[in-house]
């Protein structure tokens, strides 16, 4: 089986990516005739903090889209959209987005542009993430989703998806964290940040998490400063793992190998090598994903998912063990029937636990932190903070 090389970095200057340009509203043709009508007031450049935001997020396995308002140091949800379409199935056999993915995807977009146009929103980023890297076809679908549904999609680097990611949990770090894992398990890939505090004043450690929107670089500032140990991109997600060894017909074996070959890919990560010297005392893992999201739900006993229950909560390596090995005994008809894991997650749980397993191996800890948050939030946070309209950070 092939090794697919991570994407990684350690204290190096990031590639910046240009501001979003805000595109003129459809339809508003201009005319040689002066309107008799009294001109309308100039909209100011400055953006108003009643104006909306939109961020949409499309993986390898869903198409997520949340419109939001800055409301003081937080945001405002108005709507949102999520929706598994799948994009990457396939994707490791062929090298290609298949045209039923690729369908499927558009349908979604469509209902995302509607909303967009129902709230009138002005200010947005759309990105596309591993899937869209990897394919070859990338570029083609993406000009099909401009042309025929009008959507400006952009396909963003590894370390800006992982900035983000950092980005979106910054309210659940701990003023008593001096050591920080953040990890995005997503569809097509999986982003890890270990981040130093130590040297940040503990009152200032979330809004020095918050900063990091800006680049992992290790530049001086007037502020406290986060340093960015490492960072890597495996690109191993719930779907492209699953795909690997979807020819193990046994549950458990199948698991197990996806958890070890998992853990293979942590190598090249430099905390990985002082794993045995790290401590549980002052060490937090914020873990941003469905699975995480979907295993804390699981270990609640909700029936009914509740992000009020679930985004925050604290978990040990023994409470998920937990989990999973009841996962590992309902078997692939008793996780489909599952309702607290749910029809869209049952066929990506297992891939996805046996990724969080294969890290807490590495580094168990008493202070995992569930985030029902992600790239989403940081796309919204990194705009709002930008604009100024967000008092203080989202804290």
């Amino acid at each position: 089986m092939g090794r697919r090389r991570p994407r990684r970095g350690k204290s190096k200057q990031p590639k910046m990516t240009a501001a979003p340009t805000i595109a003129p509203a459809r339809g508003a043709a201009l005319s040689a005739v002066p309107d008799p009508a009294p001109p309308a007031p100039r909209r100011d450049a400055r953006p108003d903090p009643a104006d909306l935001y939109a961020a949409l997020d499309l993986g390898t396995n869903s198409c997520r889209m949340l419109i939001a308002q800055p409301k003081g140091n937080q945001l405002h949800v108005v709507d949102s959209f999520s929706k598994s379409v799948q994009l990457g199935h396939g994707l490791e056999a062929f090298g290609r987005l298949s045209r039923q993915s690729m369908a499927r995807t558009v349908s979604a977009l469509k209902i995302c542009k509607s909303k967009l146009q129902r709230h009138d929103v002005k200010r947005m980023r759309l990105v596309a993430t591993e899937a869209c890297r990897r394919a070859s076809n990338a570029p083609d679908f993406i000009s099909v989703v401009e042309r025929e549904i009008g959507l400006d999609l952009e396909i963003i680097q590894p370390e800006e998806e992982a900035r983000l990611a950092v980005v979106a949990c910054a309210p659940l770090v701990s003023t008593r964290t001096d050591q920080l894992l953040v990890v995005d398990i997503g569809g097509g890939s999986t982003e890890l940040v270990w981040i130093d505090l130590s040297r940040v004043p503990r009152l200032e450690r979330p809004r020095a998490i918050m900063r990091l929107h800006q680049g992992f670089d290790t530049a001086d500032t007037v502020f406290p400063k986060a340093k960015v140990v490492d960072w890597i991109s495996i690109p191993l997600g719930v779907a492209t793992l699953k795909d690997l060894y979807r020819d193990v017909t046994d549950d458990g074996a199948r698991f197990a190998l996806m958890s070890w070959y998992f853990e293979e890919q942590l190598a090249e990560f430099s905390p990985y090598v002082d794993a045995a010297d790290q401590t549980r005392e002052g060490f937090q893992i914020i873990g941003t994903s469905g699975t995480v999201t979907t295993i804390a739900a699981s270990h609640l006993g909700l029936r009914r998912y509740d992000r009020n229950k679930v985004d925050g909560l604290r978990m040990t390596s023994d409470q998920i063990d937990a989990v999973v090995r009841d996962y590992l005994e309902l078997g692939p008809a008793g996780r489909r029937h599952d309702p607290r894991i749910g029809r869209d997650r049952h066929s990506l749980i297992m891939s996805g636990a046996a990724i969080l397993q294969a890290l807490l191996r590495a580094w168990p800890t008493d202070r995992l932190s569930v985030a029902d948050r992600g790239l989403r939030e940081g796309l919204l946070y990194a705009q709002m903070s930008s604009d100024g309209v967000l008092e203080d950070g989202p804290f």
